[in-house]
């Protein structure tokens, strides 16, 4: 794992997942709009197929309201309901009852509308100015061929799925022009960090190499405090760079991994950290099993330890104690610190998470031993308890040792 690579691909994730975001609200807004838009086209054009029909329907009830003239006046000569096979028809009283009917679908007929469509029949509705026969509504029904509904619907489909596309695809531009000047700033920034990171090595080291050619035995007690501090903030620094480092640069350097000997290593990241644990008076007790090795790139083994150790320090009381317990297998780091809640420790690994910003630090330590973690396989467990402290397991399997 690359950690500038995680980083161009935490950005391009956070940029795709911006991108998806703003494409799924833009989506759903044009399929609104769509629906609602063909909403209102099936309206339109269901209301242009009743008009059209109307004037079918109104010349289908005139010669039914002759007829029934007809039939009313000359009752005893006919006595025969008029008919037609182009249309089927009923008569309601004006209580709205039934009083002769050969409709498809006689119940539930709308005499309060004028003219619509239900169960595949249009109905026509004309009210009687004379009661022929006690007549006050006729009814006229015809076959509704449904060829408006179907060509209705592949107009919608095909117009509108093509309005859904050129929207999705105009987002797509908006949405790039949009981000442009994000990603732009963070491309800035990023090389901002790597060429500010790139110039602190070389100070930095000056410092520590110019502290430890001082003949500590010739000074002064106070200036051997001034010394001390001196040191102590060099290191605090270097251990920052070394972060910054891993995350921002260490992908141009590639892995080199070999089988590293864990209990020398961890001794002596120990005695590294041992003037700043010293400075908060913290004691650290070791239990290291000599001849411990793991496969494994040094320079990363040696992130993931001190990220351990700085928080066992960072998170410490004052006067309080460190564990470090080395086996085939595993790396024990426990503290006697303020400890996390249990909601904390699931976020303990999230970058930029810290759960005390009076004690510094940028929040990626953690991150960065999950990340090397994730790297070779390394199992880490957290135990917390709030107000007594944290251990940190890293485990790995045997097989990786000689």
């Amino acid at each position: 794992m690359s950690a500038s690579n995680a980083t161009a691909t935490s950005i391009s994730h956070n940029e795709r997942r911006t991108l998806l975001r703003f494409l799924g609200l833009y989506a759903f807004l044009a399929l609104l709009i769509l629906i609602l838009g063909s909403t209102i086209y099936y309206k339109l054009q269901k209301d242009l197929m009743l008009q059209t029909k109307r004037l079918e329907l109104e010349e289908y009830s005139k010669e039914l309201i002759d007829g029934l003239k007809l039939l009313h006046i000359y009752f005893d000569r006919y006595r025969t309901y008029p008919r037609n096979p182009l249309y089927r028809s009923a008569i309601y009283d004006a209580d709205k009852v039934r009083i002769f009917s050969t409709l498809k679908h006689p119940r539930g007929v709308a005499l309060d509308r004028v003219i619509y469509t239900t169960d595949h029949v249009i109905h026509y509705i004309h009210v009687l100015d004379s009661y022929y026969l006690g007549a006050k509504y006729v009814v006229v029904e015809i076959d509704d061929d449904r060829q408006w509904f179907l060509q209705t619907w592949k107009n919608i489909v095909f117009y509108g799925g093509a309005m859904l596309a050129v929207f999705l695809m105009a987002g797509l531009v908006l949405v790039r022009l949009f981000l442009a000047p994000m990603r732009n700033a963070i491309r800035l920034l990023d090389r901002f960090i790597k060429d500010t990171t790139h110039e602190l090595n070389t100070p930095v080291n000056a410092i520590l190499t110019n502290i430890e050619m001082i003949d500590e035995q010739r000074l002064d007690e106070s200036t051997a405090k001034k010394i001390k501090r001196i040191e102590i903030g060099a290191r605090t620094i270097s251990n920052i760079y070394q972060d910054l480092t891993y995350l921002v640069l260490h992908h141009k350097t590639a892995s080199q991994n070999r089988y590293v000997d864990m209990a020398k290593l961890v001794q002596e990241r120990i005695d590294y950290f041992r003037i700043l644990s010293e400075s908060k008076k913290i004691g650290i007790e070791t239990d290291i099993q000599p001849g411990v090795k793991l496969f494994i790139d040094e320079g990363k083994a040696a992130r993931l330890i001190d990220n351990l150790l700085s928080n066992a320090i960072k998170y410490n009381r004052r006067g309080g104690e460190i564990f470090v317990r080395l086996r085939p297998g595993e790396l024990l780091v426990q503290d006697s610190g303020m400890g996390m809640e249990s909601k904390a420790v699931k976020e303990a690994f999230k970058r930029y998470k810290r759960f005390d910003t009076s004690v510094g630090g940028f929040g990626i330590g953690l991150n960065i031993v999950a990340m090397i973690a994730g790297e070779y396989g390394l199992k880490i467990d957290i135990a917390s308890k709030k107000g007594e402290g944290t251990k940190v397991w890293v485990r790995w399997q045997n097989r990786g040792e000689r």
